[in-house]
């Protein structure tokens, strides 16, 4: 299975956090699981830690890569066809971040790995 991580569920699953589900850990770890990174992702990781919302346990450059790496996380391009279907995406959801995972979702027909379930508004697969 191939599935897209939403940015609090990649942060959970790095950091061990109990927040994450049982059924996304379980789907995470599992070797047959391809788990896709969108670069949206780590940007708004990025934009939290330099705006002080959100702090990690070690330099963020370092954090990421290594984490990314050992847990064979593969990253998903963010590719025209995903972009332009963000033309016509209704508001359900405006965070713009997640409105570009949910377009990546889309377009590669993959299900996203979040709790946020107003991602049940789009024609996607939400697992959590």
């Amino acid at each position: 299975m191939r599935v897209l991580l939403d940015t609090h569920a990649l942060l959970w699953f790095l950091l061990a956090d109990h927040k994450l589900s049982q059924r996304a850990q379980e789907m995470i770890s599992d070797a047959e699981t391809v788990v896709e990174i969108s670069p949206a992702s780590y940007w708004e990781i990025a934009i939290k830690i330099s705006l002080g919302k959100y702090e990690l346990p070690e330099p963020y450059a370092q954090f990421m890569e290594r984490e990314l790496m050992i847990n064979d996380f593969s990253i998903l391009p963010i590719l025209p066809r995903h972009t332009a279907l963000l033309t016509n995406l209704p508001f359900h959801h405006r965070d713009p971040f997640d409105r570009l995972l949910i377009a990546q979702s889309m377009a590669e027909v993959i299900p996203l790995v979040s709790c946020d379930q107003n991602f049940d508004a789009y024609a996607i697969s939400r697992i959590w």
